[in-house]
């Protein structure tokens, strides 16, 4: 008699945008961490041209070697989902070779961070094919994508966010006057960013007038819509992870705080991945335990809001009388060996391999579709 077979994950990461190396790195502590007598496991990357490729499972290839980050091999054998009736096949395709199916797919976990990836493009074509897949679908994906949206609706639901306002690369390139103008009527320090960003690419911190240029032109190499927030001076940097489960009510982590040291005016991408010893982590935060409670509340709200489904983490500014102000919310969080969301929910008694499973598990139970 055979025995079932384990169900496949296609662990999908790299991608076109400029987050492919934490991506890389991500993928790499993920495949590490999956119980191989439970799962079949196919790294799948996405080169960045866009080329998906069937990538090697050494997940020490996609560690942060010194300040040099992991990429996918664009060299390696292509490979394709090929919808099939009942099911999805994954086939690979190389020069001068006859296809080859790899069998069928069961769960994608995408690990991609940024467009082209995590703002509801893949979570599209993956509905289409009618795949499950960890995270949320396309609609919080795409809002938790868009910061300048998610504002919007974040605000719209009552929640307690930063001011701000975008610029667009239209009205930089056609009106700049004006943009200059609303700008310098926010409140300094500010923080210019790209509104599809992440990682903490390209974001700035503005002092005075004379930065804002610049700030805004840093901002725009890397996305055509800018969003500029008035910085909480002296607020502490409080992050919280959420995670779905089976009968639909989010549960919340252990807060963790960030402090930033080193010379770092804020958490920007050196500090977050390449600056371990000038960067603290408090696990878990120092707080009074109404506000802990209020948090990790306002994370669930944040979640539901966005209608975000398996996982998100949620950033938080608690300010100097204890009033919490969301930041902002991640659909796909790191998951890097210095990521908080883990670590945050190590902290909580869920392990690094649990969350892992745990997250798969959830994929597996939820149909694509509306739901």
């Amino acid at each position: 008699m055979n025995e079932p077979r384990k169900p496949r994950v296609a662990v999908v990461f790299g991608g076109r945008s400029s987050e492919h190396g934490i991506s890389c790195v991500t993928a790499g502590s993920v495949l590490a961490a999956i119980d191989r007598d439970k799962y079949d496991v196919v790294p799948v990357g996405i080169a960045t041209d866009g080329r998906w490729v069937l990538e090697s499972d050494d997940a020490t290839r996609l560690a942060i070697s010194g300040s040099t980050l992991p990429e996918v091999d664009a060299s390696n054998a292509m490979v394709a989902l090929l919808g099939a009736a009942g099911s999805t096949d994954l086939v690979v395709t190389g020069a001068a070779e006859v296809p080859r199916t790899l069998g069928s797919v069961d769960v994608v976990f995408p690990l991609l961070h940024g467009p082209w990836g995590e703002d509801g493009t893949l979570q599209g074509m993956l509905e289409m094919a009618g795949v499950r897949y960890v995270g949320s679908g396309v609609l919080a994906s795409a809002v938790g994508m868009d910061k300048a949206f998610m504002k919007i609706v974040l605000e719209a639901a009552g929640l307690p966010v930063t001011p701000g306002i975008t610029v667009t690369r239209r009205e930089w390139d056609t009106d700049r006057v004006s943009a200059l103008t609303r700008v310098e009527e926010l409140d300094y320090p500010s923080f210019a960013k790209p509104a599809r960003g992440g990682s903490s690419i390209g974001i700035s911190k503005i002092h005075h007038q004379d930065e804002i240029a610049e700030a805004i032109e840093l901002a725009l190499e890397y996305d055509t819509k800018v969003l500029v927030e008035v910085a909480a001076v002296g607020a502490r940097e409080v992050e919280c992870g959420v995670l779905a489960t089976v009968d639909g009510d989010p549960e919340t982590s252990r807060p963790a705080e960030v402090r930033i040291g080193g010379g770092h005016e804020f958490y920007d991408f050196e500090a977050k991945y390449l600056a371990d010893q000038d960067t603290e982590i408090d696990l878990p935060a120092d707080l009074p335990p109404e506000v802990e409670q209020e948090l990790r509340r306002l994370a669930v709200r944040a979640f539901e809001a966005l209608s975000c489904e398996g996982l998100a983490r949620v950033d938080f500014f608690v300010l100097a009388d204890h009033t919490v102000v969301i930041n902002e919310l991640n659909t796909m969080p790191g998951f890097t060996p210095t990521s908080m969301f883990p670590q945050m929910w190590a902290e909580s008694g869920v392990s690094y391999p649990e969350l892992v499973d745990r997250l798969i598990t959830l994929a597996l139970e939820r149909d694509t579709g509306l739901r």
